[in-house]
């Protein structure tokens, strides 16, 4: 049970990783404005958990 929630956590902060360099990204980029401020970490915490339902969360299965 420990383990599986050690997993669970992993695969959520390495999605929330993912999206937030993807916004960090699409800044540099000009697609995303540069006055964001915190907004990208609740962004990138949305996106990430949305990645993690698609692809980590299914891995088990």
């Amino acid at each position: 049970m420990q383990n599986k929630l050690k997993k669970i956590i992993w695969l959520y902060i390495s999605s929330f990783g993912i999206m937030f360099a993807l916004l960090s990204w699409f800044q540099e980029m000009g697609v995303l404005s540069n006055s964001l401020g915190w907004w990208k970490g609740g962004f990138a915490a949305i996106c990430g958990l949305v990645l993690y339902l698609i692809l980590p969360a299914k891995i088990d299965h």
